[in-house]
């Protein structure tokens, strides 16, 4: 095992200034309340299904960063971070966890499997992988559009087993599509650890393979992340092609609500790597550079956990999604067999046999 706000345009691979720097711990900050909070809210049963990022802030805000308002997300479902850095609201978030009638798709995914068009931000699916073929999908139209945008797709190390990992890869690096692979290791593929999936030195030599770079980044960096994705980016624009960029992360919580990590793996091997926790690494370099009063610090944190504490009484409180739009949408006019079954199930609604 390895050791341990709305984006602007991208910006260049220097230092960031520190008012960048202090947007993005505000968003860290968020994230980490989110996923507290959802995490408890499941518990109680109040969402049915959840994903925590807590761990993996650094690496995905770091490489919202450096990205454009016009470039494409292909993530996994654990993008938390990266949705809310490109504007992506707690209380759409918060929608889409209780499936009410605020949610952008009226419910009709499973918790935590959001995307939004206003983001260019696409929609998350379980199956393993499948967002790395549609990244390079995308990015090929873009090149034939000559459009000056990237896509980015988000994988953890598990899925660099997949089929659509190597196919995906295989086809960019043959054409050269500029796309930026963007692996979070984070060591855990569920319960599978990192050195039981691949005899590969690193998961991002895998790229050689397919005629492009790999490269290795501290996760926890944020700053060496942004830098590494901006390289990545510029790369893709002048024409060279993809990078895969593999990101040595680890995931603090549990896979998903689904599993119990204290199955597979010891207190002592979190408790090391949260020496890393990427909040507190670019909280104590904020504090040594004078940047962060220990009052403005505490008022971050309050004003995140009242912000997400607001959405959730917001969420629970907007009505459910009303149940005749599951016709909508298939078609852009109902077919003839759609406005039967329409009408049937007017005729249950209003009979009582089924209940909204």
């Amino acid at each position: 095992m390895a050791s341990p706000t709305p984006s602007p345009s991208a910006r260049s691979a220097e230092a960031l200034d520190t008012k960048t720097l202090l947007a993005a711990y505000r968003t860290m900050v968020l994230s980490r309340a989110v996923d507290d909070r959802c995490l408890s809210l499941q518990r109680q049963g109040r969402i049915g299904f959840y994903v925590p990022a807590s761990g993996q802030e650094a690496a995905q805000i770091g490489c919202a960063m450096a990205l454009a308002k016009e470039d494409w997300v292909f993530p996994a479902y654990r993008e938390l971070g990266v949705a809310l850095w490109r504007g992506i609201t707690v209380g759409t978030l918060l929608n889409q966890f209780v499936g009410n009638s605020g949610d952008p798709m009226k419910g009709r995914q499973m918790p935590n499997h959001y995307g939004l068009r206003d983001a260019n931000y696409v929609v998350a699916s379980s199956p393993i992988g499948t967002q790395i073929t549609q990244a390079v999908g995308a990015a090929m139209a873009m090149q034939r559009r000559k459009a000056r945008a990237v896509t980015v797709t988000f994988f953890g190390d598990g899925a660099t087993s997949s089929n659509d990992f190597h196919a995906g890869l295989n086809f960019a690096g043959v054409f050269r599509t500029p796309t930026v692979f963007f692996c979070q290791n984070n060591q855990w593929a569920i319960s599978l650890p990192r050195e039981k999936q691949t005899k590969s030195a690193t998961l991002a030599e895998k790229a050689s393979a397919y005629g492009f770079d790999g490269i290795v980044v501290d996760g926890t960096d944020l700053s060496a992340v942004y830098q590494a994705v901006t390289k990545a980016r510029d790369r893709a624009l002048a024409g060279k092609g993809p990078t895969l960029i593999e990101a040595q992360v680890y995931r603090f919580g549990p896979h998903s609500t689904s599993d119990d990590p204290t199955r597979y793996r010891t207190d002592a091997q979190v408790n090391e790597w949260k020496q890393k926790d990427p909040i507190l690494r670019l909280q104590l370099a904020l504090r040594s550079a004078g940047a962060l009063a220990e009052a403005d610090d505490a008022k971050i944190l309050a004003d995140a956990r009242a912000l997400v504490a607001q959405a959730v009484e917001q969420a629970e409180a907007t009505p459910a999604v009303e149940p005749r739009t599951l016709f909508d949408d298939t078609f852009k006019v109902r077919t003839p067999q759609l406005e039967e079954e329409l009408a049937e199930f007017d005729r249950l609604l209003s009979e009582g046999v089924i209940r909204p």
